[in-house]
């Protein structure tokens, strides 16, 4: 396996691995954002538009045609927040082209649709197309009022939203409904056009590649050349202020299994300590060989499910959380 980072323009980089392991080839775009409590709404619903169309392929049904035509390829995005950073991500697998019947260009297909949807988006008078924002504004609270559906990921959210109150960790990558009051087709593609000229882009490509010929196939894309260098400002490492007592927090519903989770954060600046905290991760809780499943579950049957997570919020900081599914 051959990896090589190469950059494209200030703040665009381009990641090749080169394998020959797989009869595919994948192809992302990540759109890099600092966290915000203004933007984090209208950037996850930025990801749900854009996947709808674009000028040149107008609906969801031509995308899918596009891909068809590419011998059954693959489209999905979506969106993370890995520490203080909210990433928006885009996904296109193909065919590798050696696996035809008849020599096509596949991968620059591929690549060529992928920026098109990204970056050159369905306007209709200097906005999004009211249909599909409106349309997605409703799919997305439907996400974000369902968050409670899954009572151990809303257990895992809620403990972060304490732990980390009033810093941009603790908001919720699908943002917030009250916010969407304020969300037309209009603003919304405003806020799209300076996501894209400040936000720091990576494209990944992976597959049985030629690593030159894809740097190529990338900085010869229209698109590609009509964005603008950028110098990326990355979300400022907040230090978390020491709390002397732990705080407990309560939430009462009307439910058969209850859930509890512990947060507590490791305050280490040695880059060399994620690993030590990998493995004691991995020794605690990380499956069903691991201490808190062996003790907690198999030996005192205290719960259903107990398990140990590791999260990194930022260079300085990473925190922990045992989960422990029990029945009331």
């Amino acid at each position: 396996m051959n990896y090589q980072k190469q950059s494209i323009k200030e703040g665009i980089n381009l990641h090749t691995i080169e394998t020959n392991k797989f009869k595919t080839n994948l192809l992302s775009v990540f759109l890099t954002m600092p966290l915000s409590r203004d933007l984090v709404t209208k950037e996850a619903l930025i990801a749900s538009v854009l996947r709808r169309g674009s000028k040149l392929m107008k609906t969801s049904e031509e995308i899918s045609i596009t891909l068809e035509e590419m011998y059954g390829a693959s489209f999905n995005c979506g969106i993370e927040k890995i520490g203080e950073n909210h990433i928006i991500k885009f996904y296109l697998e193909t065919i590798n082209d050696e696996f035809l019947p008849e020599k096509e260009d596949i991968l620059q297909k591929g690549l060529n649709t992928l920026f098109e949807i990204v970056f050159n988006p369905l306007v209709e008078e200097d906005k999004f197309k009211e249909e599909y924002v409106k349309q997605e504004i409703e799919n997305l609270k439907q996400i974000i009022e369902g968050k409670k559906d899954d009572k151990a990921r809303y257990a895992l959210e809620r403990t972060v939203e304490e732990m980390y109150k009033g810093k941009p960790y603790a908001l919720y990558k699908y943002g917030y409904i009250e916010d969407m009051e304020k969300i037309d087709s209009i603003n919304l593609y405003k806020s799209y056009q300076a996501m894209i000229k400040k936000c720091k882009i990576d494209i990944f490509v992976s597959g049985k590649i030629d690593i030159n010929a894809t740097k190529a196939i990338v900085e010869q894309n229209e698109l590609i050349k009509n964005l603008e260098g950028r110098k990326y400002n990355k979300a400022q490492e907040q230090l978390l202020e020491k709390q002397k007592e732990a705080r407990e927090i309560k939430e009462e519903m009307d439910i058969t299994q209850g859930k509890m989770v512990i947060g507590l954060t490791i305050d280490d600046t040695n880059p060399a300590s994620k690993y030590v905290a990998l493995v004691y991760n991995t020794i605690l809780g990380g499956g069903a060989n691991s201490k808190l499943f062996q003790n907690v579950r198999e030996k005192a049957s205290l719960a259903y499910t107990a398990r140990f997570k590791l999260f990194k919020t930022n260079e300085q900081h990473i925190h922990t959380l045992w989960n422990r599914s029990s029945k009331l």
